[in-house]
C-alpha cells in the first residue's frame, strides 16, 4: 500500500476511460476539440484507492444537446454495466465560472482538475481559471469552509479518539488534509504541509487496507476489522496500527487549529490595535492574541519557560504560539529535581483552566515537551482504549479527566493534588500483565516527587491513583446499607482527606468516560456511599495557626513596625510585625497587592498586641521588586490614609477583569464554629485574583469581627483562605452572626468576580 499504488491505479483508470471517451466520441459523431474529460477530486490527485468513485468533470464548447446526452451515455454505461461508482458533471467553461464562484466544494475541488482526454487547451483554460478564482474569492470561502468543517466534525467525530473512526470524514482525516491543501494553494497564509506528509501517508495507507480486506468502499474502520487492517500493514497488532493513527490524525487536527489561527489573525483588523508588546511575566509577553517569548530571552536558561507560558494562556484565555513552543523544544531545558515550586504550580495553574487547558497542552505536547518534563507520558501517549466504555485514547482521556476536575475544586480542600491525580490516574495503563491502578501507584509515586510534592502529598497521590475506580465499582456492586460495605471503604481509604478526592477524582474520571460508564444513578450511588462513610470517620481539620519563633516573639513584644525581605527562587519571603490594629491584615494585603505582589501563601497571627505575618509572594514582571525601606514606608503611609487604598485596589482588579479569562465556578465560604475554642473558622475558596485577602479581610473587619490569625494558600489558581475570627468579647462568633458573616462574603465575592 502507498502512494505509487495509488497512482498506479488512477493510470489504469485514466487509460480505461481514455478507451471509452474515443469510442463515445464515435457514438456521438464529435470531435476530440468539442469536448474534454478531466479528473476532480481524489482522482484528479492521482490518489485512487481500491474502491473510491471515480469524480470527473466533461467539458464542452456548447455541444448539441442530443450529442453530448449520447456521448454521456456512451462514455458511462460501460462503467456503471460492471458497478463502477462514478460522480460526474457535465458543463461548459462559462458554466463552470459561475457555479464555482457560488459554490466552494465545487471550486476546491476544480483545484485538482487534471485532464484525461480531448480537448487540453479546453482543460487547461478551466483548471487556470479555478486557480485564479480560489485566490480571488478566498476570502468568500473562508467561512462557509470552516463551517463545512466544523459541521463534519461534529458529525463524524475526532478520528484521534474514535473507537471506530472514519478516516475519511472524521476530523483530523483525509478530507481535513485536503482542506489544508486547498488553503496552502490559496496564499493566505503558510500551512504547514510537510509535517503531515507521514500523517497523510498512513491514513491513506490505512484507507486503502481497509478497502482491500472487506472489499467494499466504506471508509470507517470498525473494531472487527483494525486486525485484518494492522496485518495487512504488517502491524505487529491493531492496538500499534490505532496508536499510529491518531498520532496522525492528532497533527492533523493541530496544523488545522494552526492553520485557522493564523487565517483569523490576517483577517482581524482589529489586530493592529494589539500589536504592542506587553510583559505579562519572566520572559514572556502578548503579542497580537498570542503568549510568546519574550524577544531575546533565553529559553535555554528557564526550564519552567514552557509551563509557565501555557499556564497564562489557559488561564487568560490566549493562544500558545506555536513558534514558541518550537523554540523551546529546539533550545529545551531540563526541568531540576524536584521541581521548583513555581513549575509545579504553573502545571496545577494550567490543569485548573479546564477546557481551556486542552489547546495549550495540546501544542506542548505535539511538540514533545510533555513527554520531555514527564517520560512516563510517552506510554500512553495515543494510546488506544479498544472497549465501547472509552471515546478517547488512553492520554485524551487523562486530560479530559482533568478538565472535568477543574469544576470540581470547590468541593475539596486540596484541589492541587486533585488535578494532578485526575491527570495521572490511568498511568499504569497499557502494560501487559499488570493491573493499571496498582502499577500506576507504583508509577506515580516517585513521579510526584520529582514534581515537588513532599512523602505525604506523594503517598496521597499514589493512593487516588490505586483507588481510583473504588468508590464507583463498591456503590453499584455492593449493599449500602450493609455496615460493613463501609468499614471496606474506611479500611481501604483512611482518612476523610482521601476520601473526598476520591469522591472528586471519581466524578472527574467518569464525566471524561462518557455517559455510558457514567449516569446520574450511577453518580448518585456514590455521593451516597461518600456522605455515609465520612459521617463515620473524623471530619478533615482546618489549617493550624502557626507556631511563632523566639525572635519573633522578641520582635513583637517591642511594639514597633519590622519588615524583612528574602529572595527565594522566583518568590520573595516578607515578614512583618506590626503593633495590632482593626484591620491591620487587610491594609497590609492591600500595599502588597498595589505593590503588584501576588500572594502564594500567608500565615498570620496576633501576639503581645503585635501581629506577626509571613508573606510568600510573587513579583509582576513590569515592576521592581520593593526595597525593605520602601515597603515600610508604604505600610506607614497606608495606616494613616486606609481609605485611599480602596481606589487603588479597585483599579488593580478592574485592570485584572479587562484581560480575558476563563468562567471559573462561583466563591464557597464555609463556617466552623465548633472546631476552635476561641475562634471562629472562616473558609474562603475561590479563583485566585488579585485584592481577595484584602477584600475578605476589610469585610470582616467591617462586621465588627475581630481576625486572631489567617492561613493564606493559593494552589495553582485557587485560592483557600482560612481565617479564626473572634467576636469582641474575644470568643466565637454566635452561629447566626458566623452565618451572616459568611453570606456578606459570598455576596461581596461574587460582585468581584
Amino acid at each position: 500500500m502507498g502512494t505509487r499504488e495509488r497512482r498506479d491505479r488512477s493510470d489504469a483508470s485514466d487509460r480505461e476511460l481514455a478507451g471509452l471517451f474515443h469510442d463515445a466520441l464515435l457514438v456521438a459523431e464529435l470531435e476530440s476539440n468539442e469536448i474534454a474529460l478531466a479528473a476532480v477530486g481524489g482522482f484528479g490527485r492521482g490518489e485512487l484507492s481500491p474502491g473510491s468513485d471515480l469524480d470527473i468533470l466533461l467539458l464542452h464548447n456548447g455541444v448539441d444537446e442530443k450529442q453530448l446526452s449520447a456521448f454521456v451515455s456512451a462514455l458511462l454505461n460501460p462503467l456503471w454495466s460492471v458497478g463502477r461508482q462514478v460522480d460526474y458533471s457535465v458543463r461548459t467553461r462559462s458554466e463552470t465560472r459561475t457555479v464555482s464562484g457560488h459554490d466552494f466544494k465545487v471550486a476546491m475541488g476544480l483545484l485538482d482538475l487534471r485532464h484525461i482526454a480531448g480537448n487540453d487547451l479546453l482543460t487547461a483554460a478551466v483548471a487556470a481559471d479555478a486557480k485564479k478564482n480560489w485566490r480571488k474569492n478566498i476570502r468568500t470561502y473562508l467561512q462557509p469552509l470552516r463551517n463545512s468543517i466544523a459541521e463534519r466534525a461534529e458529525r463524524s467525530g475526532e478520528l484521534a479518539f474514535l473507537l471506530e473512526p472514519d478516516l475519511k470524514e472524521s476530523r483530523g482525516g483525509l478530507r481535513d488534509i485536503n482542506a489544508l491543501k486547498a488553503l496552502e494553494r490559496s496564499e493566505i497564509v503558510p500551512v504547514a504541509m510537510p509535517r503531515l506528509a507521514e500523517s497523510e501517508a498512513l491514513i491513506a495507507n490505512v484507507r486503502d487496507a481497509l478497502h482491500k480486506v472487506t472489499g467494499r468502499h466504506r471508509d470507517q474502520l470498525l473494531l472487527t476489522e483494525q486486525d485484518a487492517v494492522a496485518a495487512e500493514l504488517a502491524f505487529t497488532d491493531a492496538d500499534l496500527l490505532m496508536t499510529q493513527l491518531s498520532k496522525a490524525a492528532r497533527a492533523v487536527d493541530y496544523v488545522m487549529e494552526l492553520t485557522w489561527h493564523e487565517i483569523t489573525q490576517k483577517l482581524d483588523t482589529s489586530f493592529f490595535k494589539r500589536r504592542r508588546h506587553e510583559p505579562i511575566a519572566r520572559g514572556l509577553e502578548i503579542y497580537r492574541g498570542e503568549i510568546r517569548l519574550a524577544p531575546g530571552y533565553l529559553a535555554s536558561e528557564d526550564p519552567g519557560i514552557g509551563l509557565r507560558a501555557a499556564a497564562l494562556a489557559a488561564q487568560r484565555g490566549l493562544r500558545l504560539s506555536v513558534e514558541t513552543a518550537m523554540e523551546i523544544a529546539e533550545h529545551f531545558a531540563p526541568m531540576p529535581v524536584p521541581w521548583p515550586r513555581a513549575a509545579r504550580e504553573d502545571l496545577v495553574v494550567l490543569l485548573g483552566a479546564g477546557s481551556a487547558m486542552i489547546d495549550p497542552f495540546e501544542t506542548l505536547d505535539q511538540e514533545g515537551l510533555i513527554e520531555r518534563w514527564i517520560p512516563e507520558w510517552s506510554h500512553v501517549r495515543f494510546l488506544p482504549q479498544r472497549n465501547v466504555l472509552h471515546h478517547h485514547t488512553v492520554d485524551r482521556h487523562m486530560v479530559q479527566t482533568a478538565v472535568q476536575a477543574a469544576a470540581l475544586t470547590r468541593q475539596v480542600h486540596r484541589p492541587d493534588i486533585l488535578l494532578v491525580a485526575s491527570l495521572f490516574h490511568d498511568i499504569g495503563k497499557g502494560y501487559e500483565g499488570k493491573d493499571h491502578s496498582e502499577y500506576g501507584q507504583e508509577l506515580i509515586r516517585p513521579l510526584a516527587l520529582r514534581l515537588g510534592f513532599d512523602e505525604d502529598e506523594s503517598e496521597l497521590i499514589a493512593e487516588m491513583v490505586k483507588h481510583h475506580l473504588l468508590l464507583s465499582a463498591v456503590a453499584t456492586r455492593r449493599d449500602l446499607d450493609d455496615p460493613q460495605t463501609l468499614e471496606y471503604v474506611k479500611s481501604l481509604v483512611g482518612s476523610a482527606e482521601l476520601l473526598e478526592l476520591l469522591h472528586g477524582l471519581s466524578i472527574a474520571d467518569g464525566e471524561a468516560t462518557g455517559r455510558t460508564a457514567w449516569s446520574d444513578w450511577k453518580a448518585g450511588l456514590v455521593t451516597d456511599l461518600v456522605s455515609r462513610t465520612l459521617a463515620s470517620m473524623q471530619g478533615i481539620a482546618p489549617a493550624a495557626r502557626i507556631e511563632l519563633r523566639h525572635d519573633q516573639l522578641a520582635k513583637a513584644q517591642t511594639g514597633e513596625l519590622s519588615v524583612s525581605l528574602a529572595a527565594r527562587d522566583n518568590f520573595v519571603d516578607i515578614e512583618i510585625i506590626a503593633p495590632d490594629r482593626p484591620g491591620l491584615l487587610s491594609i497590609v494585603a492591600a500595599v502588597l497587592s498595589i505593590s503588584r505582589m501576588d500572594v502564594r501563601s500567608a500565615k498570620t497571627r496576633t501576639v503581645n498586641n503585635s501581629a506577626v505575618m509571613n508573606w510568600l509572594v510573587s513579583v509582576d514582571v513590569n515592576v521592581d521588586l520593593p526595597t525593605t525601606e520602601a515597603i515600610v514606608e508604604k505600610i506607614n503611609k497606608a495606616l494613616d490614609d486606609a481609605e485611599g487604598l480602596q481606589t487603588r485596589i479597585d483599579d488593580r482588579i478592574a485592570s485584572y477583569r479587562r484581560s480575558p479569562g476563563l468562567s471559573v465556578p462561583p466563591p464557597v465560604v464555609s463556617i466552623l464554629n465548633s472546631v476552635a475554642t476561641d475562634a471562629t473558622i472562616v473558609e474562603v475558596r475561590m479563583h485566585d485574583q488579585p485584592g481577595i485577602l484584602y477584600t475578605v479581610t476589610k469585610a470582616i473587619s467591617e462586621f465588627g469581627a475581630d481576625i486572631r490569625a489567617a492561613i493564606v494558600t493559593t494552589l495553582g489558581a485557587e485560592a483557600f483562605d482560612t481565617i479564626y475570627v473572634a467576636d469582641l468579647q474575644g470568643g466565637p462568633l454566635h452561629e447566626v452572626q458566623a452565618n451572616r458573616l459568611a453570606h456578606r462574603l459570598e455576596e461581596l465575592l461574587h460582585s468581584n468576580i
